[in-house]
């Protein structure tokens, strides 16, 4: 399990008086940020699924609306009482994005799974924005890592930490 990335995907706007708008109770347009992301995991990830908490942070270019583009800073934290290198397991993380308009979105993840396809392993939380911008709207992070130098960590010390690009998707 490397960084917490999200695959891209392609979007469809909507007008952005609706996308933009953090203080209504449901928002109605998409939402996709792409940017880096760091991960830790205490303790270190290994081939043996145990409790592990999870720390992200991470720095998107968020399009908030058609034409709309925002930076952005997030940090997500969380339990998965069953991780390893291969398998995420009822994971319950919360994300809040800080945007540099100055709204923000919190979102609760209460699903990860993983996959893994040709070397690479494919991690995606999925949730629900609770607060600010894209409230009651789905969000979906999804992390693709390659396997590299993965399986000698995971034999050896474990995984501390991954670096790598990350996706967030808000949709209605």
């Amino acid at each position: 399990m490397s960084s917490l990335v999200l695959v891209g995907s392609s979007w469809v706007g909507a007008p952005a008086g609706q996308a933009d708008d953090g203080s209504r109770h449901r928002g109605t347009g998409v939402i996709l940020c792409t940017g880096d992301s760091d991960s830790t995991f205490d303790p270190p990830l290994t081939l043996e699924a145990r409790p592990t908490r999870i720390s992200v942070t991470a720095s998107y270019t968020c399009s908030v609306a058609p034409g709309r583009n925002v930076p952005a800073t997030s940090s997500l934290e969380g339990v998965s009482p069953s991780s390893s290198c291969v398998t995420l397991s009822g994971a319950r993380l919360t994300e809040t994005v800080q945007y540099a308009d100055g709204k923000r979105s919190v979102i609760a993840y209460d699903d990860g799974t993983t996959l893994r396809v040709l070397g690479v392993q494919t991690i995606r939380l999925t949730g629900r924005v609770v607060e600010g911008r894209g409230k009651g709207q789905s969000a979906q992070r999804t992390v693709p890592s390659l396997a590299d130098g993965l399986p000698t960590e995971c034999l050896s010390t474990g995984l501390r930490g991954s670096s790598g690009q990350a996706q967030l998707e808000v949709r209605p």
